[in-house]
């Protein structure tokens, strides 16, 4: 017996009256993957409020990489709680904070002295890395991507790309920001050869700077190693390096968002690892506190110091509960066995995604990072027509079957598996399977 274990149709009638109540008292605007309603969960399982156990291949939006609930996290947090809930660090400092801060400068690629803020979110996190480039270079603009997403605060929300949900309605946007293509090989109008979508793709990059902005007046440059609610597609090592060098020669500031490339999502503690490319500063949210709000900016100590003091941080960030589960989850990486296992979730990912490909005409592309998996629908493969349907219709047959996945894409069109990576090799297995019955019954 596999561990789906479904006691009523799904939506189950607690869920449903829940979900009434939440339309009631629950503003409109956050979206639910799923109808259902959570109780418990451990490790890879979710239990929801009517008894009903799913595999969770969503893993909260990329944040419990460790798990639901490890209990090495658990405790840490409850050794703090007994201590103090909350102190403000800029009131009373406290241990926490910059225990967490020398072991993310550890761990955070560089060859340099490094420092680190923590803050609250992803958004809040990639604010102040622009407020820290924009005072260390003295400049105003901004260069991001096509399909990038970075958040929903004001910044990070002119960073972003897809307008609908995410920026319908909220305009204006904040000024001096650019937009350069992604090197996203699958939709290139020219060629899907990786290293001439990186070499086109580049080229196009120092174009607009040229011809748009100057070189002069940029900042930073900001970029998703691998695209995360853009469809999980990872930059070509050449095009970053390409990025780093260019960066380099003027003076711009180049940030890596990790944040939800990190904390082992791609097979290694961060997706600039893989790639071999080392970024100036580096964002980093969701899996750092496996579930607990905190974000950091990590990166070159000389860069973390342009602002003068008072100028960054604020109320909540490096809360004193989220600095002891962050700790726990970098002791589980640096001495438990999740990174290995990481590597067994990759080989079964990638292997179950090829043969998908070779079986479905309606799946265009698979790809990814080590774990961190996408799979792209299309209405034809020669015209290569998005299928945002087809993805609808998968993510409902698997939480009605009692796997939990979720959508991605620019055009909504993409699968993508972000998997605690504790799951274990034969509940991954079932969950496939489960989201594989999906595919042959559109």
């Amino acid at each position: 017996m596999g561990d789906i274990l479904l006691k009523t149709l799904v939506p189950g009638p607690k869920s449903q009256a829940l979900m009434k109540r939440r339309a009631q008292a629950v503003a409109r605007g956050p979206f639910h993957a799923t109808p259902v309603f959570i109780e418990q969960a451990q490790g890879a399982l979710i239990q929801d409020v009517d008894g009903n156990t799913f595999v969770d291949l969503a893993a909260g939006l990329g944040v419990v990489n460790v798990g639901h609930c490890p209990p090495s996290v658990v405790s840490a947090i409850q050794l703090q709680v007994a201590r103090f809930l909350h102190a403000g660090f800029n009131v009373t400092p406290y241990e926490g904070y910059v225990e967490l801060s020398e072991r993310l400068n550890r761990i955070v690629p560089g060859a340099w002295e490094k420092k680190t803020l923590l803050v609250n979110s992803g958004a809040e996190a990639v604010e102040n890395a622009i407020k820290i480039a924009r005072a260390y270079t003295k400049r105003s603009s901004v260069v991001c991507f096509d399909h990038a997403y970075h958040g929903r605060t004001y910044m990070a929300m002119s960073l972003t790309a897809k307008a609908k949900p995410y920026k319908s309605g909220f305009a204006p946007f904040n000024s001096d920001v650019y937009r350069a293509p992604y090197p996203y090989a699958y939709r290139w109008p020219t060629t899907n050869e990786p290293e001439q979508v990186s070499r086109e793709c580049f080229a196009k990059f120092c174009e607009l700077i040229q011809t748009q902005v100057g070189a002069e007046n940029v900042a930073a440059v900001i970029i998703e190693p691998v695209l995360g609610e853009g469809g999980f597609v990872p930059a070509p090592p050449s095009f970053l390096q390409a990025l780093r060098s260019y960066c380099s020669e003027h003076g711009m500031v180049l940030i890596f968002d990790e944040v939800q490339t990190g904390f082992g999502r791609t097979g290694a503690f961060f997706a600039s690892q893989r790639l071999g490319v080392t970024p100036d500063l580096m964002t980093l949210a969701k899996g750092l506190g496996d579930g607990l709000p905190i974000a950091a900016v990590t990166g070159r100590a000389d860069m973390m110091d342009a602002p003068g003091e008072g100028g960054i941080g604020g109320t909540f960030g490096g809360n004193p509960l989220a600095c002891a589960g962050a700790l726990a989850v970098a002791d589980l990486f640096e001495h438990g066995s999740v990174a290995s296992h990481s590597q067994v979730i990759e080989t079964v990912l990638e292997g179950r995604l090829a043969e998908w490909f070779k079986r479905y005409p309606v799946i265009g592309d698979v790809r990814g990072l080590g774990p961190m998996r996408g799979v792209e629908f299309v209405k034809d493969r020669f015209t290569r027509e998005p299928s945002k349907e087809a993805v609808q219709k998968i993510l409902k047959h698997s939480y009605e079957n009692g796997v939990i996945c979720l959508g991605a894409g620019t055009f909504g069109n993409v699968l993508r598996f972000l998997v605690p990576l504790v799951i274990s090799e034969s509940q991954l297995n079932e969950a496939l399977d489960v989201v594989e019955r999906g595919i042959q019954i559109l």
